[in-house]
């Protein structure tokens, strides 16, 4: 059986760098051209229309009539930055950009793309996440008696900072108070919404609380009444006892 070689993936173009010491010194708006052309420079493509015109020793200003690849001078800050741009001509007028190439100092880097850029950016969020994550729980502790709590003692700069909140909790109050939900407690907060929505009494309840009403209107007529006869008993007493005397006998002559 043959052996069979397995085919090795391409380098990603945004790793490379390729530099020319002989000419890095002598690099300018006219020379930057020939300088990115250079044969063993990796960015640039044998097959375009740069080469063509090089090889019939034509001008630059003969790309504008050619179809196909080609690179064009972009952007100069001289002496230090050159920006130059791969892209594919359709016409005279119309050419679709493909890649930008900034040398900076003599060296040649590939600029990433948009979303190249997105990509980077959010892996390195992910990555800062959760060596975060990872370092935040190999502080937290747990006890049956207390629950979770953190111990920094494993870290001198945490547990010095936390030493210093527990000397100073006025400090620590100031830091943490924000808001007012902050400064309040949930069971503060919780009992003025009860207050101001209660909930509804079940008809089961609703029932049971009549005959407890009845009974308590009742007593407390009951007591109305005794304190008012309370207050004006004797007085009665007194009337009824003088009313229900017999008249008096008439004596026999």
């Amino acid at each position: 059986m043959a052996n069979r070689q397995m085919a090795q993936p391409a380098e990603n173009p945004l790793r490379l760098s390729w530099h020319d010491t002989q000419m890095m010194a002598t690099l300018s708006p006219q020379t930057v051209m020939d300088y990115f052309c250079r044969k063993s420079n990796p960015f640039y493509d044998h097959m375009c229309n740069n080469e063509t015109i090089r090889m019939q020793r034509l001008g630059v200003e003969h790309l504008h009539n050619m179809l196909g690849m080609e690179y064009i001078l972009l952007h100069v800050a001289e002496p230090i930055l050159y920006v130059i741009r791969k892209q594919h001509r359709h016409n005279p007028s119309e050419a679709t950009p493909i890649a930008d190439y900034y040398i900076i100092g003599g060296t040649v880097y590939q600029a990433p793309d948009l979303a190249n850029v997105i990509n980077a950016r959010i892996l390195n969020t992910v990555v800062n996440l959760q060596s975060a994550f990872e370092e935040a729980s190999s502080y937290a502790r747990y006890h049956p008696n207390k629950g979770y709590y953190w111990d920094f003692s494993s870290n001198k700069v945490l547990s010095d900072k936390s030493k210093n909140d527990k000397k100073d909790p006025n400090a620590a109050k100031d830091d943490n108070s924000g808001t007012l939900f902050q400064k309040q407690r949930v069971d503060m907060l919780l009992a003025e919404l009860l207050r101001k929505f209660p909930p509804p009494i079940p008809p089961m309840l609703q029932n049971l609380q009549q005959p407890l009403q009845v009974a308590s209107g009742a007593e407390g007529s009951m007591g109305a009444n005794s304190a008012e006869n309370h207050a004006i008993g004797p007085l009665d007493v007194a009337t009824e006892s003088i009313d229900m005397k017999p008249p008096p006998e008439k004596k026999s002559k």
